[in-house]
């Protein structure tokens, strides 16, 4: 019960951090998750590690894949761990492809004032 309230009050948080006046959108943090991808496999983003990018990957695995540690047909339970790691995996990539976006700026910053 207190992982479903955890994941609940992440996905809050990231609500909230979209929502913000002055921080990324949700539409802009969507569109840099590929540029986020590839600069971390490049290795050109170093606050977010390969390990956690795949996790993430392992993670739109499990939503896709055919076989569920919890049967769907368990109606209750199988659909909300689908959920639980639906809502992780939003609010960690719109989480990471804010920060990532602020790295952005940072380096087109400093290399035209560089």
């Amino acid at each position: 019960m207190k992982a479903k309230a955890a994941r609940a009050a992440a996905a809050w948080r990231t609500y909230q951090d979209v929502t913000k006046p002055g921080t990324p959108g949700l539409m802009a943090r969507v569109r840099a998750i590929p540029r986020l991808i590839g600069a971390v496999m490049r290795g050109e983003y170093g606050e977010m590690g390969k390990g956690k990018l795949a996790l993430m990957g392992l993670g739109v695995v499990y939503l896709v894949s055919p076989i569920d540690v919890v049967p769907d047909f368990l109606v209750l339970i199988g659909v909300a761990d689908d959920f639980g790691v639906f809502l992780w995996l939003l609010g960690s990539l719109l989480g990471e492809s804010g920060r990532y976006l602020d790295h952005e700026r940072r380096v087109v910053q400093g290399s035209l004032e560089g």
